[in-house]
C-alpha cells in the first residue's frame, strides 16, 4: 500500500526524533509474526522506557543517514521493527530478547549504541548485563567499601578499649 508524500515525511520527522532520543537502537526482523506477538513485544518494551515501531526500510535508513549513522545495507532486507531505547539500553535489549524468546518469526537482525553498529551477537550480550539501576548500586558499593573499611579500622581501637574497661569494671565489683 503507497503512502502520500506528507506521510512519508511525518514518519521521517518522527524517526528522526526516536533516533536523536534514544540511547540504542535495535533492528528486528519480523517475517511471519502475528499482530498479537508483535504487540507482547511492543508492551514489554515500553515497561522500560523504550518504543517498539514497525519501520519502512527506505524511510528508516533515511532517518538513520540523516543523522550519522550507517547501518549494513542487509539490515534492511525483508521486514523491519526498530526498537527505541531511551533510558536504558541494558533493560530495553533485555525485554526485547524475552519477548522474542520461542517465537521463531522474530529475530535480532543488529543495533546501534553510542554511535556504533552492534552484531546480533552483541545485543544479546546487551540484554544480559544488569539493568541501570543494578549497576548503580554496584558501583556505589564498590566506591564506599574502602571507606567503611576505613570507618571500621579506625573505630576498632576504641571498641577494644571499652572492652577493656567493661571486662575489668565486671570484676572489680566481683572481687569486692
Amino acid at each position: 500500500m503507497a503512502i502520500s508524500k506528507q506521510r512519508k515525511e511525518e514518519s521521517l520527522a518522527q524517526y528522526n526524533d526516536w533516533v536523536k532520543r534514544s540511547e540504542a537502537v535495535i533492528l528486528v526482523e519480523y517475517t511471519g509474526a502475528k499482530m498479537k506477538s508483535l504487540d507482547a513485544i511492543r508492551a514489554k518494551v515500553r515497561e522500560t522506557g523504550g518504543e517498539f515501531h514497525i519501520v519502512k526500510n527506505t524511510l528508516a535508513r533515511r532517518a538513520l543517514k540523516e543523522n550519522g549513522v550507517e547501518f549494513p545495507a542487509d539490515y534492511f532486507v525483508k521486514s523491519t521493527a526498530i526498537s527505541f531505547a531511551f533510558q536504558d539500553p541494558a533493560s530495553t535489549a533485555k525485554a526485547l530478547t524475552d519477548a522474542t524468546k520461542g517465537n521463531e518469526f522474530v529475530k535480532v537482525k543488529g543495533g546501534l549504541m553510542g554511535g556504533k553498529s552492534l552484531s546480533p551477537a552483541q545485543v544479546k550480550a546487551l540484554s544480559e548485563m544488569p539493568p541501570l539501576p543494578v549497576m548503580r548500586a554496584t558501583l556505589l558499593g564498590v566506591l564506599q567499601a574502602p571507606a567503611s573499611k576505613l570507618v571500621r579500622t579506625l573505630a576498632e581501637p576504641a571498641r577494644g578499649l571499652a572492652a577493656v574497661i567493661k571486662a575489668h569494671a565486671e570484676q572489680t565489683p566481683a572481687a569486692a
